[in-house]
């Protein structure tokens, strides 16, 4: 009978649905929540058209972004996920490597935005995913790992594609909180070849740059 009993019990229990206490989203639902808070830049510079991606950080319309997509750019031009464009008011270049800087636009509602997440607690081999515009294919999500650490440089390296026009767009947890900003490529042969290595900055050193602008 005892053993009868216990048999039931485990029978129960694989039937059931399997519960998930913490927050692990499919990478299905992490792009539909966060697609909507992502936009493309474009920055007319002295040598030509500079593309990137951003993210919406504040519903006021404040857009998170690489300072070099920007750069001296006279005229910034963000397009939202809707295609609606708007003229840019670079706000701040931060850091001092100046490649994380803020973008302000008036788009006369409240827009979605992004959780920013804590990069500290970050480990090799975890699963990342990257939203961006590599060479201008506006929402592209790609996924990967985190391939390394590098403390001393304040970078995330990342397996996760990573292109031209990626520049400024999220590295983003399996909770669908950004990690990191992605910044640059390796890119020994001038994209010749699929190298398969990525940089982001830590969003913690960007944390550490919004608090000086307030």
């Amino acid at each position: 009978m005892y053993r009868r009993f216990i048999l039931i019990i485990l029978l129960m229990m694989t039937s059931l649905p399997v519960l998930s206490f913490g927050r692990i989203k499919s990478a299905e639902t992490i792009y539909e929540e966060i697609n909507p808070a992502i936009v493309t830049v474009d920055s007319q510079l002295p040598d030509g058209l500079s593309c990137g991606t951003g993210c919406i950080i504040d519903k006021s319309g404040v857009i998170l972004t690489s300072a070099h997509v920007v750069d001296i750019g006279k005229a910034v031009v963000v397009t939202t996920n809707n295609g609606q464009n708007y003229d840019a008011k670079v706000l701040k270049h931060l850091g001092d490597n100046k490649d994380i800087a803020l973008l302000k636009i008036n788009a006369g509602e409240e827009l979605k935005t992004v959780k920013l997440g804590n990069s500290e607690k970050i480990k090799v081999g975890e699963k990342v995913l990257a939203i961006g515009n590599p060479f201008g294919f506006s929402g592209t999500l790609t996924q990967g790992i985190i391939s390394r650490i590098d403390y001393a440089k304040n970078r995330i390296q990342t397996d996760a594609a990573i292109n031209p026009g990626s520049s400024g767009g999220p590295l983003l947890n399996a909770k669908g909180e950004i990690i990191g900003i992605n910044q640059a490529i390796y890119n020994p042969d001038n994209n010749i070849s699929n190298i398969g290595i990525g940089f982001a900055t830590p969003i913690n050193l960007v944390k550490e740059y919004l608090k000086q602008t307030e």
